[in-house]
């Protein structure tokens, strides 16, 4: 057995994806062949109630309460995965990231020519100082990461997500506490787009131009994608979009083929919206994600999740673990 595990971590990555709820957290577990790429493989689909009251928004009011509930879920781990390295990434809410895109030019003068490492890492000052301008915090109480945009609708741009070291704090003690290393912490919208990107890709022809589409605790984020690039995006509620129907126009203003559409779908109805609204509204086939898409790693999976679209964003997680 041993030597079987030793060969499998040889050719298999397993990542983790981990995302807290107000009312649950979420897990979802993926590997891949470590050389040739191949398909990913679904190997654990988990959900776990939190007690009423443990979490405040953004804010984790009870951390025993979420350690508990990560220890349980991480205990629902297939014996594969739970006796090889499993990189977990934890989902950092949307209400609080900050994110910005900025010109490099406005962070490096002009002269100084920006490439390389060493020319890289000259503008992390400069970085952070944005950072705590737009965010109105300290630098020593945030936490930062940031990256050069390489879209053609973005080039030449640097984007900025910060949060306050408090937030990043608490889910790495809560994570601590149940046993688990982190390898990263990503943005819910990051994490979700890249898992419905994923989706598309095996979906969707690759000229398709479509709508991707996800709903939060903090509101609805979309964004179109053509030939597998972003061209576009919006979140709702803003003070540009009248409502969400607005929102969904502008949007799709040149056209989608298809949307497809995750998170927690049933918030919909809190703005008289359904996801065959959606359909209707653009005109287009609506789909929603689905975990089902993958094979499994030859594993009980519970049936009633593998089409739960809010498992989204811990996908999402997962994946960034695979492609790190």
């Amino acid at each position: 057995m041993a030597l079987r595990n030793s060969l499998m971590s040889a050719v298999r990555r397993f990542a983790a994806g981990i995302d807290i709820g107000q009312q649950e957290v979420r897990l979802v577990t993926l590997s891949q062949r470590v050389r040739s790429g191949g398909p990913v493989r679904l190997e654990c689909v988990a959900i776990e109630p939190l007690f009423a009251g443990a979490m405040a928004g953004a804010e984790i009011v009870n951390r025993g309460a979420v350690g508990s509930a990560l220890r349980a879920l991480f205990a629902q781990l297939p014996r594969e995965c739970r006796t090889h390295v499993l990189r977990c990434a934890m989902a950092m809410p949307a209400s609080a990231t900050m994110t910005i895109s900025i010109p490099m030019a406005q962070l490096a003068s002009t002269s100084r020519s920006i490439a390389g490492d060493h020319a890289l890492a000259a503008l992390e000052p400069a970085v952070m100082a944005e950072a705590e301008r737009v965010a109105g915090i300290e630098r020593h109480a945030l936490a930062v990461d940031w990256f050069i945009e390489e879209s053609p609708r973005c080039s030449g741009c640097v984007t900025i997500a910060a949060t306050t070291r408090t937030h990043l704090e608490a889910r790495m003690e809560c994570a601590a506490a149940a046993g688990i290393t982190l390898t990263a912490i990503d943005g819910e919208p990051h994490a979700a787009l890249r898992a419905m990107r994923h989706a598309a890709s095996l979906e969707l022809d690759v000229h398709e131009p479509y709508a991707a589409i996800w709903v939060g605790d903090d509101g609805v984020y979309g964004w179109r994608i053509a030939d597998e690039v972003v061209v576009g995006d919006m979140r709702y509620p803003a003070p540009e979009h009248a409502d969400l129907a607005d929102a969904l126009r502008d949007l799709a203003d040149d056209g989608v083929g298809c949307v497809i559409l995750c998170g927690q779908v049933a918030l919909l109805e809190s703005v008289g919206f359904t996801a065959a609204d959606i359909g209707d509204l653009l005109g287009c086939l609506v789909l929603p994600f689905e975990c089902a898409l993958h094979g499994d790693g030859g594993h009980p999976l519970r049936n009633d999740l593998l089409c739960e679209p809010a498992l989204a964003v811990a996908f999402g997680l997962a994946l960034r673990g695979l492609m790190e």
